[in-house]
């Protein structure tokens, strides 16, 4: 688009975190999730919104124009949002996707430059039931095997039947999903790492979640895999979250962004302009 441009901010640590900018309107900001970067994890959701809003699409560390850093624990992750955020100068609306749930409501903890948050299946590893935990190492595992011996292809083949069921997975394949998303494979595996050995306190902590003041809207696939994991997850943090709502989208899976974003967006666009109206 001919009003694209790059914003660019930097974190706690001192790492660059870039993304670019597209649209008009209101600030949105939209944060990938474990795998994938701002640019490929929003190209088919940007166009329902860009009419609407500004819309920022940064990447954390390690991915897509941001530089990078050897820690990728969750507190650098949320600080890499929280910088971006609070460089825009203006209250934004923030968008997490998955493993990204974590750092958007942690940023809207930690900084009041955020007017409302939307989180799509967010996940909390802590409630994460004993089957589900079991699949999830197994699907890990052969992610792992796959980018120690450099088949990054293979691995995100090995990912995404974890998350997708065969339909979802049919229509990823269609898109090239496998051989476009590669590369942002081993910053998910650092992500992965990072997140199981951080011992600190952590912005799905039921201390953290009372302490946001905004409105969050937790979003969740009628036909994702893991459906009792973001079940759980969205019950956990609307537990200690004031203002929460819970909407399910029918029909769509864990890549809604990607395969299904009219349905989203329209979820996006509906809850943001009610969060933005004045009370």
């Amino acid at each position: 688009m001919t009003d694209e441009q790059i914003h660019r901010a930097v974190s706690a640590d001192g790492t660059d975190i870039a993304g670019r900018v597209l649209g008009q309107g209101p600030a949105l900001v939209l944060v990938h999730g474990g795998i994938g970067d701002g640019d490929l994890a929003w190209e088919a959701l940007l166009p329902h919104l860009t009419d609407r809003f500004t819309c920022y699409v940064p990447s954390t560390r390690g991915r897509g124009l941001s530089g990078d850093n050897p820690d990728h624990s969750p507190v650098c992750l949320e600080e890499d949002i929280t910088a971006f955020v609070e460089s825009i100068g203006e209250p934004v609306c923030l968008v997490g996707w998955s493993g990204s749930g974590a750092w958007v409501l942690g940023t809207a903890a930690r900084s009041g430059s955020v007017a409302a948050v939307a989180a799509y299946e967010p996940g909390v590893m802590s409630v994460m039931r004993e089957d589900d935990r079991a699949r999830t190492f197994a699907a890990l595992a052969k992610v792992g095997t796959a980018t120690a011996e450099g088949r990054l292809v293979d691995a995100v083949r090995a990912f995404a039947p974890w998350i997708c069921t065969d339909d979802e997975t049919a229509a990823l394949e269609k898109m090239d999903f496998s051989e476009r998303w590669a590369d942002c494979v081993p910053a998910m595996l650092r992500f992965i790492q990072g997140d199981a050995a951080y011992e600190g306190p952590r912005s799905t902590d039921p201390a953290a979640l009372r302490t946001i003041g905004v409105p969050v809207l937790l979003l969740r696939g009628g036909q994702t895999l893991l459906d009792s994991w973001f079940t759980d997850a969205a019950r956990y943090i609307a537990r200690y979250v004031t203002d929460v709502h819970i909407r399910e989208l029918p029909g769509v899976g864990h890549f809604a962004p990607l395969v299904a974003p009219s349905p989203l967006a329209d979820e996006l666009i509906a809850f943001f302009e009610s969060a933005r109206q004045p009370v």
